[in-house]
């Protein structure tokens, strides 16, 4: 399922028109997306939770050349599901 299927799910299921389903995914995701920045976990119960793992940088190499390249530090999002949700997979 992608975003505009998200959108259109909600809007029937909660028979609402597409701009407000739209506005309703669009602050839920960008709510999502601000409290990973500001450094916070996002739990939503059921289903998982989100939180930012930080890399620190290394020095790695060019597998087609050899050639040595330095990895900056980042920050990547991580999902990590729910117990009810594995359950319900797995039943």
């Amino acid at each position: 399922m992608n975003k505009s299927e998200l959108v259109k799910s909600l809007a029937e299921q909660a028979d609402i028109s597409l701009d407000e389903a739209t506005v309703v995914v669009n602050t839920f995701v960008d709510s999502m997306k601000d409290a990973l920045l500001d450094g916070g976990r996002v739990e939503i119960r059921g289903f998982g939770s989100f939180k930012i793992k930080e890399y620190g940088g290394y020095a790695g190499r060019n597998p087609r050349t050899g050639e040595k390249v330095v990895v900056e530090p980042k920050r990547l999002p991580f999902f990590r599901a729910g117990k009810e949700l594995k359950e319900f997979l797995n039943s």
